[in-house]
């Protein structure tokens, strides 16, 4: 045989084994993933990190035998999307983030998307949690170069064979639209913005990316919120609305663990059972938990395409239910003082619920009922006075309001002050009243401590040049701001033509804060009736303090209601009849109690305050973000 002819056989023998070869690494790419489930493989191969988890080793899913049944929905072929609503701290994001990144990765490389509140969060995420599982699971290790930085790999950027990871933020416009994706995996998503810049919805956006995946997957996360505000909420409602059952170690009857069946004694919140819906046998803690490992998750509409699961912390073996006990007790306590913010905490965070706001209007006749005598001009508990000052275009209306411990109030006086806002004379009286001082039944000489005066309607450069040279006496002028996600008040700037300081004041916050105390009632555990209760509102039945039915139409004149704005829901405050549109008594409570706030006086019996400033701290040093119960 010549070379030539040799050489020619060669030729077509290495074009036959690149072929072969070509279509081994195609066939390769089109095999589907192995038959292994995401709780097997973690099982098998995930490690967490020393760094970031309180016991470090290898992963156990018996740990967390609530997650099984989440986990391998997601890897089922059949299901699209999971819904996981559930409590705070019952290794969620390590059993259904990181682990379902780590298994696609391994097993079933794709374009992935883990989205996260902020661009920040993000950031947290890759360098505390995803780049320590990559670090400690041997077979990830290696997968992606980590330890440089160059364009295929960024804090927020893994470059894997086959695929990739890349961690948004919900708020980052840009980067929702930047590519197709097979995987989404959306944490917290309750924390997502109503829209990315003026994009629209951060999760529209991220589905949009999904279209082109026959075998797609999406993962939502979160503990929810406010009820109809909720974007896990409306996803689980969605879903085959799946419930946690545990057998009862007593009758084996399964069933949801609820808050309902628990006991305990307030005194002894460290001993805590639970009794059985169907047999009634009440059984401590470990005996429920010994049974974890046969609980299972059982749907209320089981033909629904998207899985929905829900847990709430009782079910969770990563926290004690003394521990649940104890932190309702002091959320309960608090919500007695009027403060409903850790009531909110522990329905979200423990039982893994949305927090209903009741969004009904009061009722004017209800609390015009509560009125009661005085006797006096102010009475004994009262510590502090502020007044809320609303200008309108023909009259002031004022209320003095007193305030003792627990922030009780007490109606004082409530005021119109008529004339022609152009002229001096109504502006003198004005400053008389805010001036005048007050007689407390024990004798004491009480004056107004601090007030808040409206500046937003047609006289606001008057209000500035009123309140300006009246700083040192804490008359402030305001401004209202509506939105929920507005803080009570803020820093005071100058951008105004007097250079006043100004307070821009979150309204519908003051009113949600009036109505939570304007709900408390003077009734005690055991249905007594109380003289007095942390944040009840009192008003004087004596006809001359103005606290008539007018008044009380006013105070109850708007109402919560929800709307939507950019396909969320939010709460607004409308007016509830329209042709009594008179909510200045509203104002003047919400200003009056800014006052208050701003002025930040202690409040106890034994530093009764006769002249104002005597323990006032400067507003302007005071910087206050929360926008929770004050």
């Amino acid at each position: 045989m010549n070379l030539r002819i040799l050489t020619q056989l060669l030729v077509k023998r290495q074009m036959k084994q690149a072929t072969i070869n070509l279509f081994k690494k195609i066939f390769a790419t089109l095999k589907p993933p192995p038959n292994i489930s995401l709780s097997e493989w973690a099982d098998k191969y995930r490690y967490l990190s020393a760094k970031s988890s309180a016991e470090p080793g290898k992963w156990s899913t018996d740990r967390t035998p609530y997650l099984r049944e989440v986990m391998n929905a997601i890897t089922d072929l059949q299901t699209e999307k999971v819904v996981f609503m559930s409590c705070a701290q019952v290794g969620k994001t390590d059993g259904l983030i990181l682990n379902t990144i780590g298994y696609f990765i391994h097993y079933d490389p794709a374009a992935i998307i883990a989205m996260q509140p902020t661009v920040k969060l993000a950031e947290s995420f890759s360098k505390d949690r995803l780049s320590m599982m990559l670090e400690d699971t041997p077979v990830l290790r290696g997968k992606v170069n980590d330890k440089g930085r160059n364009s295929g790999n960024t804090i927020l950027q893994k470059n894997y064979p086959g695929g990739h990871v890349t961690m948004i933020g919900a708020n980052s416009a840009n980067d929702l639209r930047s590519r197709p994706i097979r995987v989404l995996l959306a944490d917290e998503i309750d924390g997502y913005p109503a829209t990315a810049g003026k994009d629209g919805d951060p999760l529209a956006l991220a589905e949009k990316r999904l279209t082109t995946y026959w075998n797609r997957k999406e993962v939502y996360v979160s503990t929810p919120t406010v009820k109809g505000l909720s974007r896990i909420e409306v996803e689980f409602e969605h879903s085959t609305q799946e419930e946690w059952n545990v057998p009862c170690p007593a009758c084996g009857e399964l069933q949801p663990l609820e808050w309902g069946n628990i006991i305990f004694d307030k005194e002894k919140p460290e001993e805590v059972s639970c009794v059985c819906r169907k047999c009634g046998v009440v059984s401590g803690e470990v005996e429920w938990k010994e049974h974890f490992t046969e609980g299972k998750f059982i749907a209320k509409f089981p033909n629904r395409k998207v899985r929905g699961f829900h847990l709430n912390t009782l079910s969770s073996l990563l926290c004690g239910w003394n521990e649940i006990a104890e932190k309702f007790l002091k959320a309960n306590e608090e919500k007695k003082k009027g403060n409903l913010e850790l009531m909110k905490s522990w329905t979200n965070t423990e039982m893994g619920q949305v927090w209903e706001e009741e969004g009904e209007q009061l009722d004017e006749m209800a609390l015009m009922k509560r009125c009661e005598k005085y006797n006096c001009e102010v009475p004994e508990d009262v510590i502090v006075l502020t007044a809320g000052v609303d200008t309108q275009d023909n009259r002031f209306e004022v209320e003095v309001v007193g305030w003792g411990e627990g922030k009780e109030s007490w109606g004082i006086k409530y005021a119109v002050i008529y004339g022609d806002l152009k002229q001096a004379e109504v502006w003198n009286e004005l400053d008389a009243f805010l001036g005048q001082t007050f007689t407390r039944a024990d004798g004491a000489k009480l004056k107004i401590l601090a007030a808040c005066m409206d500046s937003g309607g047609h006289f606001p450069n008057e209000v500035y040049k009123f309140c300006k040279p009246r700083w040192g006496r804490h008359i402030y002028a305001i401004k209202g701001k509506g939105g929920g996600e507005v803080p009570y008040y803020n820093r005071p700037t100058k951008n105004n033509p007097v250079k006043c300081p100004l307070f821009t004041l979150g309204v519908d916050t003051g009113k949600s804060i009036l109505l939570d105390r304007l709900r408390v009632e003077l009734i005690g555990e055991n249905g007594e009736h109380l003289e007095s209760a942390p944040g009840y509102c009192h008003f004087p039945r004596e006809k001359d303090r103005g606290y008539n039915l007018d008044y009380f139409v006013g105070l109850t004149s708007e109402r919560q209601i929800m709307t939507y704005k950019k396909g969320k829901a939010v709460f607004e405050w409308k007016i509830k009849d329209y042709q009594h549109r008179r909510n200045e008594a509203l104002d003047c409570r919400n200003y009056a109690t800014a006052a208050l706030e701003i002025a930040n006086p202690t409040l106890k019996k034994t530093d009764k305050l006769a002249t104002p400033g005597a323990s006032v701290k400067k507003p302007a040093g005071r910087h206050r973000r929360s926008k929770g119960v004050i």
